[in-house]
């Protein structure tokens, strides 16, 4: 019996077979697109943070809810975004959020650019310098309360930062809808007291602090570089 070959014999199996190989080819020239074309992430660091006031008190004596406290702020942050790029791969910055949080407790929240985004092309670093200020009502422990004396000590308090973005991507002339990623972590901020006149409190100087869970060109689900496209 003579041996069929693809694309040969009946019109139903040629048929069949041309489409099976070009599903095949097509898989094959996605692969080699995500292999050569994959962009890395964008590059987040706080490169700069202190604080000129972070006063913390009891919000009313006769308030039943004893745990409350009235922190008081003015937090001054430099973030750095670097795209690093070489390809034509850039990100449309819509909305840029920042969240502040002490003892795991929100305190603050700002956005940087609610009327002038911006792009972040190739090869390119961007500095965003923000002040968070004012006044919020936290629920504090008692073991909350120490571990702010302790830091109020020490002139030196430890601060959350989250970042919330709305974006677009843009790869050569391809440009992707809105989307919002997963909040970008910029933990455990060491961040230091000054004075109103930047001449006294304390003498430590805050340290770079990179921050994680970008997926903005990836999945944070499997991980597989997935373009969002």
């Amino acid at each position: 019996m003579a041996r069929r070959r693809c694309c040969g014999g009946s019109r139903v199996y040629y048929w069949f077979c041309c489409f099976y190989m070009t599903i095949l080819l097509f898989i094959l020239a996605v692969f080699i697109f995500w292999l050569i074309f994959l962009p890395q992430e964008l590059k987040f660091s706080v490169t700069e943070a202190s604080l000129t006031q972070f006063n913390l008190s009891t919000t009313n004596p006769e308030n039943k809810d004893k745990n409350n406290r009235l922190l008081i702020y003015k937090l001054s942050l430099n973030i750095t975004i670097r795209n690093p790029n070489k390809k034509q791969v850039g990100v449309y910055f819509d909305r840029v959020q920042v969240i502040a949080n002490y003892r795991k407790k929100r305190f603050a929240m700002a956005t940087l650019n609610s009327t002038t985004p911006f792009y972040q092309g190739r090869k390119n670093t961007t500095v965003l310098h923000s002040v968070l200020e004012g006044q919020q009502t936290l629920s504090f422990k008692e073991k909350d309360d120490k571990q702010y004396d302790v830091e109020t000590s020490s002139g030196v308090y430890s601060i959350d930062v989250k970042l919330a973005l709305r974006l677009r991507v843009r790869f050569g002339k391809i440009k992707t809808a809105h989307f919002k990623p997963p909040k970008i972590d910029c933990n455990k901020l060491k961040v230091p007291l000054r004075a109103y006149n930047g001449t006294s409190g304390s003498n430590v100087s805050f340290k770079t602090v990179k921050c994680e869970n970008i997926f903005i060109f990836t999945s944070r689900d499997d991980g597989s570089g997935t373009v969002p496209f």
